[in-house]
């Protein structure tokens, strides 16, 4: 009977674990348009129409590839929260100086958001100056503009 219990526990506790994951995932995609060029991991991206999506939901990599294709890159992000839902979609961006770096994603709905893991070049970046935090509405894929 001891070991029917301590199964039990285990069976609830690895639930748990394996929904936490899910919390900060993109189950569709979020499309934003920007008027400025940004780097996205190491890549520079030019101004334009975005898409981010999560090609695997077991990984904490987000794939963002401009409108036609030309621009994309692979990611890394860990999940932040909120106290309460996101009113709305948008991407956020440290800017330093000229330079933009994408910074975080909000889902509407949602009161977890994934925040993009800064590069060498953005911590070295945020040695020179302070960031000026700046957002872009976005939107899921269906949503109207």
């Amino acid at each position: 009977m001891n070991t029917l219990k301590k199964m039990i526990v285990l069976s609830g506790l690895l639930s748990v674990l394996c929904a936490i994951p899910t919390m900060a995932q993109i189950t569709t995609r979020v499309t934003f348009d920007t008027p400025f060029a940004f780097y996205a991991g190491n890549a520079k991206m030019p101004a334009g129409s975005y898409t981010v999506s999560q090609p695997d939901i077991d990984d904490n990599l987000l794939l963002i590839e401009d409108a036609d294709g030309s621009h994309s890159v692979y990611v890394e992000y860990v999940v932040t929260s909120s106290d309460t839902p996101h009113a709305q979609s948008d991407v956020t961006f440290n800017k330093y100086g000229k330079a933009d770096f994408l910074s975080l994603i909000w889902i509407k709905g949602h009161d977890s958001g994934m925040q993009i893991l800064p590069t060498k070049a953005e911590r070295n970046a945020a040695k020179a100056a302070a960031a000026e935090k700046h957002s872009l509405s976005a939107n899921n894929a269906g949503e109207a503009n």
